[in-house]
C-alpha cells in the first residue's frame, strides 16, 4: 500500500499543523504501540496543537524500537523535523523492561513492518529534552504521557523546579478502584516503572491521570474498524493495518471484538477535558508485595487521625466518568480526517 508522508494530495501542498502558529505545545512521551500511534496521528491532525517533539520509552516496544517508530509517524505525519529524544532503556529499578511485543507485535506496529524513517533522534536524552523545552516555555508546555513515566521522573530528579514549570501532565496510566490489565491489582504502563510513577504522581505537578477504568469503555468494534478502513482518512488504511493484530489479540485476551482506544482516549482528555468527570486526591503506586504497580487515591472522604503515606502530597485529577459516545465519535472524527 501506499503511505502517505507528507502534506501533498495532487501536486497541493497542504500546510501541517507543525508548522502552524499559536497553538498549545505539546511533547508526547511514548512508547509506539497501535494505540500510541492512533494517537500521536491525531494530535498531528489537531490544529490547536504545537508539537514541540516526541520522547521515547518503553513499553509496547523496547526503547530503540519506539525511537524508530516516533520518527517514522512523524514522517508520515509529514513532519519529519519534528525532534524525537531517546528515552530511558530500563525503569528507575528494576533492570530488564517488560515488552508488551504480544499485543502490538514484533515491531510494535502489528507487525506491518514499514520502511524505517530516514530521519534521526535527537542528540539530547528525553529527559534533557523535557527539561530544556519546558525550561524555555515555563507554564506553557503540556506533556502527553502515553508509557511508563522513567522519562518524566528523571526529568523531576535532573530539574527541582521542573513540575512548577509544566503546564499539565495528562497520564495515561493506572487502574482506579478496577482490576489492572497486567495483573488484578496493575495496570501496565504503571507496572511498567512503580517508582518512576510514584515520584511523578507526588511532584506536585498540575497532573490529570486517566486509568484503565475509563479507557476499557471506549472501544472501536469490528464495524467501526470496517467503516474506518472505507472512509477517506489520510492515515485510516495504515491505521486499520496496524489494528488487525491488535484486534485478534483483543479477541484472545479479553473476548472484545473490536479495540481498546487507551491512547486516543488520553488524547482527547488532553484536547477535550469536558468529555470527562475528576475525581482529586493524592496518588501513591505500590512498589512491592503482590501488588507492585497498584494505584491508590485518597478521596478524601475522611479526616485522618495520623499522618499516613499519602499526607503531605498535592492532589491530581483522576478521570472519573467519560461520556463514552462523543469521545468514540470524537477519535472517529479525528481518524477519518482527511
Amino acid at each position: 500500500m501506499s503511505i502517505p508522508r507528507s502534506g501533498e494530495i495532487d501536486g497541493l501542498v497542504i500546510p501541517n499543523n507543525c508548522c502552524a502558529k499559536k497553538r498549545e505545545k505539546i511533547i508526547i512521551d511514548t512508547d509506539p504501540g497501535i494505540d500510541d500511534s492512533m494517537a500521536i496521528l491525531m494530535a498531528f491532525q489537531s490544529p490547536e496543537l504545537e508539537i514541540l517533539g516526541l520522547t521515547t520509552i518503553f513499553g509496547n516496544v523496547a526503547t530503540d524500537d519506539a525511537t524508530s517508530n516516533a520518527l517514522l509517524l512523524c514522517e508520515i505525519a509529514g513532519c519529519p523535523d519534528v525532534p524525537v529524544s531517546e528515552g530511558s532503556h530500563e525503569p528507575l529499578k528494576r533492570g530488564k523492561p517488560r515488552i508488551a511485543d504480544f499485543v502490538h507485535g514484533s515491531d510494535g506496529l502489528g507487525n506491518t513492518y514499514l520502511p524505517p524513517s530516514k530521519s534521526k533522534k535527537s542528540e539530547k536524552t528525553a529527559s534533557e529534552f523535557l527539561v530544556n523545552k519546558v525550561s524555555e516555555y515555563p507554564g506553557e508546555v503540556s506533556i502527553l504521557a502515553l508509557g511508563p513515566l522513567t522519562n518524566l521522573a528523571l526529568a523531576v530528579k535532573r530539574d527541582s523546579s521542573f513540575a512548577r514549570k509544566v503546564k499539565r501532565v495528562v497520564i495515561l496510566g493506572g487502574a482506579f478502584f478496577a482490576l489492572g490489565n497486567v495483573n488484578p491489582a496493575a495496570e501496565a504502563n504503571i507496572y511498567g516503572d512503580p517508582e518512576a510513577a510514584d515520584i511523578v504522581f507526588t511532584s506536585g505537578a498540575n497532573i490529570d491521570v486517566v486509568g484503565i477504568n475509563i479507557t476499557t469503555q471506549v472501544k472501536l468494534t469490528d464495524a467501526d474498524l470496517d467503516e474506518l478502513r472505507q472512509s477517506k482518512g489520510r492515515h485510516a488504511q495504515l491505521i486499520c493495518d496496524m489494528c488487525k493484530f491488535y484486534r485478534d489479540w483483543h479477541v484472545k485476551s479479553d473476548g472484545v471484538y473490536g479495540i481498546f482506544l487507551h491512547d486516543p482516549v488520553s488524547f482527547v482528555l488532553l484536547v477535550r477535558p469536558h468529555l470527562f468527570t475528576f475525581k482529586k486526591g493524592v496518588v501513591r503506586v505500590e512498589t512491592q508485595g503482590i501488588c507492585v504497580g497498584h494505584t491508590l487515591m485518597d478521596q478524601g472522604l475522611k479526616n485522618w487521625n495520623s499522618s499516613n503515606p499519602w499526607s503531605g502530597f498535592s492532589p491530581v485529577s483522576v478521570a472519573w466518568t467519560v461520556n463514552v459516545e462523543e469521545v468514540v465519535n470524537y477519535i472517529k472524527k479525528m481518524l477519518m480526517k482527511q
